[in-house]
């Protein structure tokens, strides 16, 4: 019901995730009606990494965290379950239809308080943000095109020792293939780059489901 790492073979997926905590009714059930939808459920993180963004929230303290890219709601679920006591998830998306369901399951999963959600352009609800350093954590699960300007706006707003976390960094691996040259692809190569050369901070990227890209403001 959940989508699988494009970069590990099946059994070793399936024995990640038989180590990693099990979700709960409310993520199963949203995991299963997400992949009814069909090919575009790929867009939706998988258990073990919503687990593992769970667990970076609760360790780094959050009181303020940004989602571009909120989908179904699994990420937005994970993060808003880990945040502090009276802290807030900003969820960015263009969609109404598929957030319907996002607030459909915030509700099942008693998070709908926490989560204030905007419907426009990411990049316009980012730059509208305040400009001091206020933010704890943000997770980019978005156009990778947009990737870059995300980025320009999330990492001047981020509190030193935040954390900003960035989807799909490996791309199915294609980010290594010389012959793949579209778009999307040539974009994550090139916000890659800029992350490593990025002096505000310290990064790695993970082979964690299709990349996950970890970042600390210094």
């Amino acid at each position: 019901m959940s989508p699988r790492s494009p970069l590990l073979a099946p059994e070793v997926f399936d024995y990640v995730a038989a180590h990693a905590p099990a979700p709960d009714d409310v993520l199963r059930d949203l995991a299963a009606e997400t992949a009814a939808m069909g090919g575009i459920s790929s867009m939706q993180i998988s258990p073990d990494q919503g687990a593992f963004l769970g667990l970076l929230a609760r360790l780094v303290g959050v009181r303020f965290a940004v989602e571009v890219g909120t989908f179904t709601g699994y990420s937005s679920i994970c993060l808003a379950r880990a945040l502090e006591p009276g802290g807030r998830l900003l969820c960015c998306d263009v969609s109404e239809e598929y957030t319907a369901t996002a607030r459909r399951y915030w509700d099942r999963a008693g998070v709908t308080e926490r989560i204030d959600l905007r419907i426009a352009p990411a990049i316009e609800t980012l730059r509208a943000l305040p400009a001091e350093a206020s933010i704890d954590l943000a997770f980019i699960d978005a156009d990778k095109q947009g990737y870059a300007g995300y980025w320009g706006e999330i990492v001047p707003r981020l509190r030193p020792g935040g954390l900003v976390l960035v989807d799909n960094t490996l791309w199915s691996g294609k980010v290594v293939d010389p012959a793949v040259t579209d778009g999307d692809t040539e974009a994550l190569r090139a916000f890659n780059d800029a992350v490593l050369a990025d002096e505000r901070v310290e990064a790695v990227l993970l082979p964690v489901a299709d990349g996950l890209t970890v970042a600390r403001k210094l």
